[in-house]
């Protein structure tokens, strides 16, 4: 990240980004682990939805750090895909998956509430 960018950034959108990329990072790699297990891990549903929580984490995290005017309208909806993801996550037993995306909803949450 530029190092101007850094200093103009909030500690609340710092905390933001790092949770939208750790997301992202567990998203994908549970997609991959759940594909390797199979079962009601495979479902097509639940996959397509580890993968959906990955790609708004990513757009996400990119809205803030270019200061996009659309950055609450984004994070309000990686917050609530967040949160379908960690029904999700639980529902097949990947409980620390689950608790990545609730932390991210959380973040962006926030984040959709403040003025950006």
């Amino acid at each position: 990240m530029p190092h101007a960018m850094m200093h103009s950034m909030s500690a609340e959108m710092q905390q933001c980004l790092d949770n939208c990329s750790s997301c992202h990072d567990s998203c994908t790699q549970t997609a991959a682990h759940c594909l390797k297990e199979g079962g009601k891990h495979a479902e097509p549903s639940h996959i397509t939805l580890l993968l959906d929580c990955a790609q708004i984490c990513e757009t996400s995290a990119d809205a803030m750090m270019r200061g996009s005017t659309q950055s609450a309208t984004i994070c309000r909806a990686c917050a609530d895909i967040c949160r379908a993801c960690a029904e999700s996550c639980d529902a097949v037993g990947e409980t620390q998956c689950a608790a990545i995306c609730r932390k991210c909803a959380e973040s962006c949450t926030k984040m959709a509430s403040m003025t950006m």
